[in-house]
């Protein structure tokens, strides 16, 4: 079958950027989302070029700050990130050394919660009630509310200014499809950011995705990074 094309009128996101370019739109001090588990989902290019141009005072909201050599571990080693908030640093001993000195900021938040706040800010909510965290340091500093005789934590929304996701296939519209595992925390960081440039591995012609495979709409897609050469740093 020969690809579609879209019709004249039909929106597009701009022409694609340069790794460099990309990262030239996430500035010094921004609350920046990045996909991925242990790198895997992790847009690469983009953390490549983040470390090029010196980033810095980044508060990085993720899953992990997986190895020191892998993904988001990159940028805290690089000492691009101010604040961390995540699931776990247990991996990245560097994340580690640096939150004990004091040169970095660590929130810990459970996993589940944590995407639950991330799709509540995509969703437009003004929270989500949890029991997770209930009577442990998790709770402090934040509301408990009773529902039909059962305690919740009221967990706030989590928004940014800029969300860095990676894709195995986009079209020219945007449209996203990811691959297998490497979804995790993409699908729903693309929802709750203002800006939200995409790393894909291929960008194709619309309409050789199909409509019922796409996983992000290309509605919520502002830029995309065109494949190019880089170096393998373990991520995927």
């Amino acid at each position: 079958m020969t690809p579609q094309t879209a019709p004249p009128d039909a929106p597009a996101v701009p022409h694609p950027l340069t790794p460099a370019e990309a990262a030239a739109l996430v500035p010094d001090g921004a609350r920046v989302m990045i996909g991925g588990f242990m790198g895997v989902g992790t847009p690469g290019r983009i953390v490549d070029a983040l470390i090029e141009r010196g980033a810095r005072d980044l508060t990085v909201i993720a899953n992990d700050t997986a190895r020191p050599e892998v993904g988001i571990g990159r940028l805290i080693a690089a000492g691009c990130v101010r604040r961390a908030i995540v699931s776990h640093i247990g991996t990245n001993p560097e994340t580690q050394r640096r939150m004990i000195a004091g040169t970095i900021d660590v929130e810990l938040v459970p996993q589940g919660t944590l995407a639950e706040r991330i799709r509540a800010a995509g969703a437009g909510l003004g929270g989500v009630l949890t029991p997770t965290g209930l009577g442990t340091v998790a709770e402090e500093g934040k509301r408990r509310i009773e529902v039909e005789g059962q305690d919740y934590l009221l967990e706030l929304p989590l928004r940014a200014d800029v969300a860095l996701i990676a894709a195995r296939s986009a079209d020219h519209m945007g449209n996203l499809v990811y691959s297998l595992t490497a979804r995790n925390f993409n699908p729903v960081m693309a929802m709750a950011a203002a800006l939200v440039i995409a790393e894909p591995n291929e960008i194709v012609p619309v309409g050789v995705l199909p409509p019922d495979a796409i996983h992000t709409p290309g509605v919520l897609v502002d830029h995309l990074v065109r494949r190019g050469e880089r170096v393998d740093h373990g991520h995927a």
